[in-house]
C-alpha cells in the first residue's frame, strides 16, 4: 500500500523539494501550509513550483482543527512549519514562540489522537550556539561564548579562559546546546518536545538538525531567510551583500536537494528513531568567500559590504560533523557547493526579488540588536 506523508510547512522552500523527493519515490504527499506573506508574498496562492500531485491544505499548524484534518489518513509526518530568522526572533518574540513552540504542541496533541508510523521534525544547527572548538593542547571547548565588550571592540574570535587561540572543528550531536536567540530556543523546544512525546506515545521520532540550507525556491524577498538568499536578493538589485563582523565566520552550506533526501531517509530508517542528527555538507567556508563566489557566478562584480557590526544572536563558527547521519541514515552529501551555486545561479537569473534587507537592518539597529 502506498504510504501517505504529511509535510507541515510543505509549500515552502524545503517542503516543496521534499515533496518532489517523496513523490519521485512512490509516496503520496499532503502539504499543510499557511502561505505566510513573509515567505510567499501577499497573494497567498498555491506556488507554481508545487507538483500537481501534491495535495495542499491551506491552514495553520497552530489551529487544532486544521491539524486534525491534515492528519486524516496519514501514515508518516514531517514537521517543517516554523518561522525562521535569528535577528527577527529577538523582537518578534511572541510570534516566534507561538508558531514554533505552540504549533509543535498542537501537532503533537493531534498525533496523540491520530498516531502515525513515523515523525521527523526539522531542528536547526542554531541549537548549538557556538560550535565545537579545540585549544592548543587539543582540549575540547563546548561552552564558548563571546562577551558584548569583546564584540563591541571588534574581537571576533572566541578565546579560551587564558586568552589562548581556539580552533573551530566539526560539531557533533553530543555538543552541549547553547541557545543564543529566541529562534534557537524555539527550534530546540520543537526538537525536544517531539522526541519526548514521540517516545511517550510510541511514535518513532527523529530530529534533523539542519545546517545552512540553500537552493532554488528560497524566498528571495524575505530578509530573514538564509544568508545565500539574502546575498542573492542584494546582488539581483545591484547592491552589495552585507556581511556582519569581518566575514571570516565559518558555516556549513548544504544543498536543499541533499536535505530533502535526508528527510526521506529519516522517514525510512528504523535505526534513526529517537535520535537528533546533523544534516550538513560536512565542510565549511567563510561567509565572505560565499558572497564572492555567488557574485562571480552571477556575473555581478559587486564587492561585499563588510559592516564590522555584530548582530545579537549570531555566533562565530559552526559546521557539521555528519558521521551520525552516515551511520544511521546512510546519508552522504552528494552536491558540492560549487555545483549547488551553479544551479542556484541558473534559477536566480530567471527570478526577481524585492530587497528588504536595509529595512530589516534598521529594525535591528533601532532596537539595539547590533553592536
Amino acid at each position: 500500500m502506498t504510504e501517505r506523508v504529511l509535510i507541515t510547512g510543505g509549500a515552502g522552500f524545503i517542503g516543496s523539494h521534499l515533496s518532489d523527493e517523496l513523490l519521485a519515490h512512490g509516496y503520496q504527499v499532503r502539504l499543510l501550509d499557511n502561505l505566510s506573506p513573509q515567505v510567499h508574498g501577499p497573494d497567498a496562492k498555491r506556488p507554481a513550483y508545487l507538483d500537481d500531485r501534491a495535495e495542499l491544505l491551506v491552514g495553520d499548524v497552530t489551529n487544532p482543527a486544521a491539524v486534525s484534518r491534515a492528519l486524516e489518513g496519514i501514515d508518516k509526518v514531517v514537521h517543517l512549519a516554523a518561522i525562521v530568522g535569528v535577528g527577527q526572533s529577538m523582537y518578534r518574540i511572541r510570534e516566534y514562540t507561538h508558531t514554533n513552540n505552540i504549533g509543535t504542541a498542537v501537532l503533537l496533541e493531534g498525533l496523540a489522537k491520530q498516531k502515525v508510523a513515523r515523525l521527523v521534525v526539522a531542528s536547526s544547527m542554531s541549537v548549538y550556539g557556538e560550535g565545537r572548538y579545540r585549544g592548543p593542547n587539543g582540549d575540547v571547548y563546548d561552552r564558548v561564548e563571546r562577551s558584548f565588550d569583546d564584540l563591541r571592540a571588534g574581537t571576533w574570535e572566541p578565546q579560551g579562559e587564558d586568552g589562548q587561540r581556539l580552533v573551530p572543528v566539526p560539531t557533533p550531536e553530543d555538543k552541549v546546546p547553547a541557545l543564543s536567540s529566541v529562534y534557537a530556543l524555539s527550534k530546540y523546544d520543537q526538537e525536544r518536545l517531539s522526541l519526548l512525546v514521540g517516545r511517550a506515545y510510541g511514535i518513532p521520532t527523529t530530529a534533523l538538525r539542519l545546517f545552512n540550507t540553500y537552493g532554488t525556491r528560497q524566498a528571495l524577498s524575505n530578509p530573514y531567510t538564509g544568508v545565500l538568499a539574502i546575498f542573492a536578493s542584494r546582488l539581483l538589485n545591484g547592491k552589495a551583500p552585507a556581511v556582519f563582523e569581518d566575514g571570516q565566520q565559518r558555516r556549513d552550506f548544504v544543498c536543499v536537494l541533499d536535505v530533502a533526501r535526508a528527510f526521506r531517509l529519516a522517514l525510512e530508517s528504523e535505526r534513526a528513531a529517537y535520535s537528533a542528527i546533523n544534516i550538513g555538507s560536512g565542510s565549511s567556508i567563510n561567509i565572505l568567500d560565499v558572497a564572492r563566489r555567488l557574485s562571480q557566478i552571477l556575473g555581478a562584480p559587486i564587492s561585499a559590504d563588510i559592516t564590522g557590526k555584530h548582530r545579537v544572536g549570531d555566533i562565530r563558527h559552526c559546521f557539521a560533523d555528519v558521521n551520525r547521519a552516515r551511520e544511521l541514515l546512510g546519508y552522504v552529501p552528494q552536491i558540492t557547493l560549487d555545483e549547488g551555486l551553479q544551479e542556484l545561479a541558473r534559477w536566480l537569473r530567471e527570478s526577481s526579488a524585492v530587497d528588504r534587507f536595509d529595512a530589516a537592518r534598521r529594525e535591528l539597529e533601532t532596537r539595539g540588536l547590533t553592536l
